[in-house]
């Protein structure tokens, strides 16, 4: 699959795909969003606000295979915007295949051309599969994400 697998940034036609695999990654996470959810975070990111979010797709061929969403934000710690990695999803027959890594990959780019020194995310600790990628290609932080 490697030698057929495209990065690109979302485009309009891509909606119906982009909803599937935005739908299958929530199920993932046992989750629902609403549709205006859906409607809204697909204008956000189709929209040219260099602070609002950026989707990329995976193709494989011209099958839709996974999907990353990341922005760019001030940080206290830093002169400089960082990226924060908000989603990451390969369909489960496409994971193994280096769609994962190449996503990342598309966002670390991405990062590196804003001139943003750091990317982020987070992930659920029992995420045995993702971690295993991971682990491989950005740091454990050893933070514990709290939310209110």
């Amino acid at each position: 699959m490697a030698d057929r697998l495209t990065i690109r940034p979302l485009a309009p036609a891509d909606e119906p795909a982009w909803r599937d695999l935005w739908r299958a990654y929530l199920a993932f996470y046992e989750t629902e969003r609403p549709e205006e959810v859906y409607a809204t975070y697909w204008q956000r990111l189709l929209g040219d606000d260099p602070h609002d979010y950026h989707g990329l797709i995976a193709l494989d061929g011209d099958r839709p295979v996974g999907l990353v969403h990341y922005l760019f934000h001030r940080h206290g710690w830093r002169i400089e915007d960082v990226c924060y990695l908000q989603d990451l999803y390969v369909a489960p027959e496409a994971r193994g295949t280096g769609a994962g890594r190449a996503l990342i990959e598309a966002v670390y780019a991405a990062a590196d051309a804003a001139g943003a020194p750091a990317v982020y995310w987070t992930t659920q600790e029992g995420n045995a599969t993702a971690r295993q990628l991971y682990d491989r290609i950005a740091r454990n932080t050893g933070f514990i994400k709290y939310e209110r």
